[in-house]
C-alpha cells in the first residue's frame, strides 16, 4: 500500500513540474507577442506633451518610407519611440524562459508517463505470476 501512496505523490509532482513548464512556455509566448506587437504595429508619438497631432510612425519591421529608422537628425521622432534594444531585450528574456519551460513540461511529462509505465508492468507482472502459480 506504501508504493502506491508513493506512485500518487511521485505523479503529482510529475503533474505539477508540468503545469510549471506549461506556465513558463505561456509565459514565453506572451513575451513574444509583446516584441511582435513592438515590431509589427504602428504607432504614434507626441512631439511635446498633450500633443493634438501626434505624428503617426510605421512600424519598426515593416517600414516603407523609413519613419522609424530616420532619427532625430531629420526632425523624426518615431526612432526614440520604439527602439530597437527594448524589443530585443523582451526576444532575448524569451529565450531562457521558453527553454526553461520546455525542460520542465519535457521532464514532467515523461516522469508521469514512466510511472504509469511503470505500474502496468507491475500489474502485469501480477497478473503473469498468478497465472504461472
Amino acid at each position: 500500500m506504501r508504493s502506491r501512496e508513493y506512485d500518487f505523490d511521485f505523479r503529482t509532482r510529475a503533474r505539477r513540474i508540468r503545469a510549471w513548464g506549461i506556465g513558463l512556455l505561456a509565459g514565453a509566448a506572451l513575451l513574444w507577442t509583446w516584441c511582435a506587437v513592438l515590431l509589427l504595429t504602428p504607432y504614434e508619438v507626441d512631439r511635446k506633451p498633450d500633443d493634438q497631432y501626434p505624428k503617426e510612425c510605421e512600424s519598426r519591421l515593416m517600414t516603407e518610407y523609413a519613419t522609424a529608422n530616420d532619427g532625430l537628425v531629420n526632425g523624426d521622432w518615431c526612432q526614440n519611440e520604439r527602439d530597437w534594444p527594448e524589443a530585443l531585450a523582451v526576444l532575448g528574456l524569451s529565450v531562457p524562459v521558453s527553454v526553461v519551460g520546455v525542460a520542465l513540461f519535457t521532464s514532467g511529462s515523461v516522469t508521469s508517463r514512466m510511472s504509469s509505465h511503470a505500474e502496468v508492468m507491475r500489474d502485469l507482472d501480477k497478473i503473469s505470476a498468478t497465472r504461472n502459480a
